[in-house]
């Protein structure tokens, strides 16, 4: 396969994202009542309606309405948000580089809050060498709604055969292949340059 053009995943894949981070001091490192929150609370399913485009605002309001004993904690996800940011991947990053400097167009696809994204794009500068990056807040569109990828494929004018897509969630390797990328199931860094190694690109 020739390989034309890289797609990168931000959160799990370049950026380490947990809510543990917050919320260990939140809840002062009851580790029970903090993955109560997290579990029935403030839920992965719950935080991808932002992705989708919800404000936090709304997001919130309809938590504390259910659960107002846990409001202080609600409001943290919305206000201390990038407390939950960890570090970029540094490994991942040269990567990206890597790929800038050998000429390829590299892009990003992000489930990501439209409200909370300029707090990652303004801590990390490595967001500025990508050649287009979509957000999932920003377009309503979300991983792995094949409409999200065929969207970056007509802005971004690249055919879906010949690009790689990185991403740490399987369902969404599963979405890109369906419509015809490589796709690379994100673990860790090594894997990674393995499986681009067996795509014949070397020097990573």
């Amino acid at each position: 396969m020739q390989i034309h053009t890289i797609v990168f995943d931000l959160g799990g894949v370049l950026i380490d994202w947990n809510p543990r981070y917050l919320f260990r001091k939140v809840f002062q490192n009851d580790s029970a009542r903090m993955e109560y929150f997290l579990s029935e609370i403030c839920t992965a399913s719950w935080n991808v309606q932002q992705d989708a485009g919800r404000t936090f605002d709304e997001g919130c309001a309809v938590l504390k309405k259910e659960y107002p004993d846990y409001a202080d904690a609600i409001d943290a996800y919305h206000f201390r948000w990038e407390e939950m940011l960890g570090d970029a991947n540094l490994e991942v990053v040269s990567m990206l580089k890597f790929f800038k400097e050998s000429k390829f167009p590299v892009y990003a696809l992000t489930n990501w809050s439209k409200e909370k994204f300029p707090i990652a794009r303004n801590r990390f500068d490595f967001l500025q060498k990508f050649d287009g990056i979509l957000v999932s807040g920003e377009v309503g569109l979300k991983k792995p709604d094949p409409k999200f990828f065929q969207l970056l494929f007509q802005t971004y004018s690249f055919e879906a055969l010949g690009s790689v897509f990185i991403d740490d969630s399987l369902e969404n390797i599963e979405a890109a292949q369906q419509l015809g990328m490589h796709g690379i199931h994100f673990k860790n860094a090594s894997q990674l340059r393995k499986e681009f190694s067996e795509l014949g690109i070397r020097g990573l």
